[in-house]
Parts: structure tokens; C-alpha cells; sequence
């Protein structure tokens, strides 16, 4: 069963409306009870850094949700800044992350040859994934992936990157250690790339 974390921020019900279409049993994760009784956890989030560390904190699902993470037993995908907290912090802010992935979130801005590019970073844009990604798996050749983001994880150790995308410049837009996944972009936004990818992780 995946538990979407409900912390009052990303859109909960896009991805129950998407697993629904693929008849695979999800619902909506408020408390810590009912997140505990996920056997997979999906963690969205919109907006900035240290707005969602706040929701997340205040909704008594912070420490559940590293409990499982830590356990490696139970598959994590966070998702746009729900991705973005699995990291030590961000330049966009002074809250400390989840620390699961290690590195830092900087600003797109920083990246060479983007100061002529509109920002933020808005549409469809190709992904390159990692060989031997599950999370990819069947979306080896060029999946597109919508993304709406000023924002990008940078991670600590080369081994964490998942799949790359360019933009001025290639960086990292999904994250991998062990038990906890990571993506820039929005699967739920994705239409056909998004559902394999979501459908992926139900399997994992």
C-alpha cells in the first residue's frame, strides 16, 4: 500500500487520482499511524525549502518518516521540494533537510551558461537516467518529464545521481540511496513517462 504524505503541501490527490487509473491501492497519509502502515511512501511538496521542513515538522510526520527511511525497508520518493528536503539544506533557504541523500540543493542560477535562460526552469525536458535505474525502468531512451523548479540537488557522492537533465548545463534531477528515491520533476504531471515511473516504484 503507498502512503502519500499529506503534510499540507504538493498535490496529494494527483497521485491517488494517477495509481487509481492504475488500480494499485494508495491513499492519503495524515498521521503517524497512518503512515506507518505504508509499505511504500511517496513525499510531495511544492514551494520553498524551509516553508515545507515547517509543514513537515508541525505535522508530527518528520520522525516517522525518517524512522522508515532509515529502516530500509520501505521505498521513499520524494518528489519537486519533496525531493529537495531529502537533502542536508539549501541555498534557498537556512532549515535543515532530512539529510537521507547527502548534499546540498543550489540555485539553478549558479550553473554556468544559465543567465540567459528564463527562469524557472518550466516545461518538458528530457531525462537521462542512470543505467540500471529501477525507477526508470523501460524509460531508458530519452523519457520527457514536465518540470516547474529554480532549484537543484547537489549531490555529495556521484553514486546518489539517478538521472540528469539539461538545461544551459546538464545537472542532477533524481537521486538514489539505497531505500530513498528522489525526482525534480513531476511523475504526476508526466502523462504516459510519469505513470511508468510511478508504476515503477509501486513495484519496486
Amino acid at each position: 500500500m503507498i502512503g502519500v504524505v499529506d503534510y499540507g503541501l504538493g498535490n496529494v490527490q494527483a497521485f491517488l487520482t494517477a495509481y487509481r487509473r492504475m488500480n494499485i491501492p494508495a491513499y492519503a497519509a495524515k498521521t503517524p499511524d497512518e503512515l506507518s502502515k505504508a509499505s511504500k511512501v511517496i513525499l510531495p511538496g511544492v514551494g520553498s525549502f524551509d516553508h515545507a521542513m515547517d509543514l513537515l515538522n508541525q505535522s508530527g510526520l518528520k520522525d516517522p518518516l525518517l524512522a522508515q527511511a532509515k529502516s530500509g525497508d520501505v521505498p521513499i520518493l520524494g518528489v519537486c521540494v519533496g525531493m529537495q528536503i531529502l537533502a542536508d539544506g539549501s541555498d534557498e533557504g537556512v532549515a535543515p533537510g532530512l539529510g537521507l541523500v547527502p548534499g546540498r540543493v543550489r540555485t539553478l542560477v549558479s550553473l554556468s551558461n544559465s543567465s540567459q535562460l528564463p527562469m524557472p526552469h518550466m516545461g518538458w525536458n528530457d531525462v537521462q537516467p542512470v543505467e540500471d535505474m529501477p525507477l526508470f525502468a523501460g524509460l531508458e531512451d530519452a523519457p520527457r518529464f514536465y518540470f516547474l523548479h529554480s532549484y537543484f540537488y547537489d549531490c555529495a557522492h556521484e553514486t546518489d545521481v539517478a538521472a540528469h537533465v539539461t538545461y544551459g548545463q546538464a545537472f542532477t534531477c533524481a537521486v538514489r540511496r539505497d531505500n530513498v528515491f528522489g525526482v525534480q520533476f513531476h511523475p504526476e504531471k508526466s502523462h504516459d513517462f510519469g505513470s511508468r515511473l510511478l508504476r515503477n516504484f509501486a513495484e519496486l
